[in-house]
């Protein structure tokens, strides 16, 4: 996407020794980020290259023949977007490699969220864990787009404090999917025990609802995060500015 180099906190304005100290800070979390990122990606997308139905980990309804052609999208185009947006919001390589993340940024929005929203939309609302996943996923996908879409016109009109903002809540719901997977893992935990008594012996509806809260959870949690960071960003740069 469209940015401009910050030279305000660049080296050369604020000293060689803080550069080398605030990229390192990056590190710590630009590179366990990308890792995950990768890690995920090698381990949900090879099997929808295949084009193979049979090959799916979630349950084809034969009833809908275009759910799978969607799903296969959603999941490549998502991944082109979990991808590229690791290095869309890290600012050394913003600052650094400006042309690179004008194309990366085009990347995520045209290869990535864009095609990936459009398809889930058809997804969402055919999930076999339920009504409540069906809704929460219909959900993000609007929201991922419209945080996209407002990132993307914000960079146009060149207006690049509002395009970074919209561009890390955009972010935060990308990396949902990810984190979707730790939360079903830690419900499916708190209510097995349950499994006899709340679910009276359904397994199916156990995991049908440990499903739909790990949805919900996994993008409204991000999104809260994400304010929460913009927001103790702009504290500090409010401090800075009455400290000068």
């Amino acid at each position: 996407m469209p940015t401009t180099v910050d030279r305000s906190s660049s080296p050369a304005a604020t000293g060689a020794p803080a550069g080398r100290s605030r990229t390192r800070r990056q590190l710590r979390w630009a590179v366990p980020l990308l890792l995950v990122a990768v890690a995920f990606v090698v381990y949900a997308l090879p099997p929808y290259l295949t084009f193979d139905p049979n090959r799916s980990r979630l349950p084809v309804p034969q009833s809908h023949p275009q759910y799978y052609p969607l799903l296969v999208a959603h999941i490549i185009f998502g991944s082109v977007a979990l991808l590229a947006g690791c290095f869309q919001v890290w600012p050394w390589f913003r600052r650094r490699y400006p042309a690179a993340h004008r194309w990366m940024g085009r990347a995520y929005f045209f290869a990535g969220v864009f095609p990936a929203g459009i398809a889930v939309l058809g997804v969402a609302p055919l999930s076999s864990t339920g009504f409540v996943s069906q809704v929460g996923n219909t959900m993000l996908a609007v929201l991922w787009l419209a945080t996209s879409i407002a990132g993307y016109r914000m960079a146009r009109q060149r207006r690049f404090v509002e395009h970074r903002r919209w561009m890390i809540r955009s972010f935060a719901l990308t990396t949902s999917i990810v984190v979707n997977r730790a939360w079903v893992i830690l419900f499916v935990i708190l209510l097995l025990p349950q499994v006899d008594t709340t679910f009276g012996g359904d397994q199916d509806a156990m995991i049908r609802a440990a499903a739909g809260a790990s949805v919900w959870m996994s993008w409204v949690l991000n999104l809260l995060v994400a304010e929460w960071w913009l927001e103790r960003g702009d504290a500090r740069r409010r401090a800075r500015r009455d400290a000068a």
